[in-house]
């Protein structure tokens, strides 16, 4: 394949290094070396498993990083766009995304330390695909899509799409994420997203729930809400019957309970060295009812 010249190749000790300058040059390398090279912007995710002996180092890196115009974040018409190379701390610190969608930063500000967040990107965070990812929770429950580029053309599926499991994406041969798109949100909406760490603060989510709930012109009942689990299942996922529990019902302490509580039963953990499955369960059911009650008074 005749890769356009701007790309920079190196032989580390390890593993072979590219460097791509654009998007386009970025799917063609994917598309020519396949499964065998990793995409990385930071790198913080492919170093720490490969020390670890999680993954075997990949015949080719592709580093992204200095792929000039893809680390905006941008209001289009009230949409949310943040490029897949923004970082977690410019995400932290963006004074639209704090106004406007301050439950992106809370995510983001719950990340790793600041020196991770200055490296770490949300392309990164996302298409690392862990079910533990602490941008994911919040992102689904906020609608947000993926946008996909190949030397095809670009799509867009929406984030819950995206993942497939553990490590997986719907990312296919020569596509890359390049774009996370979240809609504006309905008037009375309000966010929150609780994340127990392992140990210490800095540490990835033993349980991490996220909950958007949008009130009725009174303010009594939720017009529209969304329960999204992480770290308890292979996937980010939804808890759709806690959401339709509390969907359209009286606001009470009653009510969000027993939403917690159903949450809790459609979580389906694992037991690790982390922590048990059963307690891992049970911190699903108190971190979503503090997580509802959150949202409801931001709503």
């Amino acid at each position: 394949m005749n890769t356009a010249v701007s790309v920079s190749r190196w032989r580390h000790p390890r593993f072979g290094y590219l460097e791509a300058m654009s998007v386009e040059e970025a799917c063609a390398l994917l598309g020519e070396h396949r499964e065998k090279a990793y995409l990385v912007a930071g790198g913080t995710d492919l170093m720490v498993a490969m020390r670890n002996g999680k993954i075997a180092p990949p015949e080719h890196v592709i580093s992204i990083k200095k792929i000039s115009n893809l680390s905006y974040i941008r209001d289009e018409g009230g949409e949310l766009k943040i490029g897949a190379l923004a970082t977690l701390d410019d995400i932290c610190h963006s004074d639209m995304v704090k106004e406007k969608f301050p439950l992106i930063a809370e995510s983001a500000r719950q990340i790793g330390s600041r020196q991770i967040r200055n490296v770490g990107t949300i392309g990164g965070n996302l298409c690392n695909a862990a079910p533990s990812a602490d941008m994911a929770p919040s992102l689904i429950g906020l609608g947000a899509r993926a946008v996909i580029r190949s030397t095809e053309g670009s799509r867009e599926v929406t984030l819950e799409e995206f993942f497939r499991g553990p490590g997986q994406t719907s990312l296919g041969r020569g596509e890359m994420l390049v774009e996370i798109a979240v809609p504006e949100q309905a008037p009375y909406t309000g966010g929150a997203y609780i994340k127990l760490p392992a140990r210490t603060a800095i540490d990835l989510a033993l349980v991490g729930v996220a909950c958007v709930i949008t009130l009725d012109a009174e303010k009594s009942k939720a017009s529209e809400v969304r329960i999204v689990l992480g770290a308890v299942a292979p996937v980010p996922m939804r808890a759709c019957k806690a959401e339709d529990a509390l969907r359209s019902a009286l606001i009470n302490d009653e009510a969000i309970d027993a939403s917690a509580e159903i949450a809790s039963q459609e979580a389906l953990p694992i037991s690790d060295v982390r922590g048990s499955a059963e307690y891992r369960r049970a911190m699903v059911k108190v971190l979503a009812r503090n997580a509802i009650k959150q949202a409801v008074a931001r709503a």
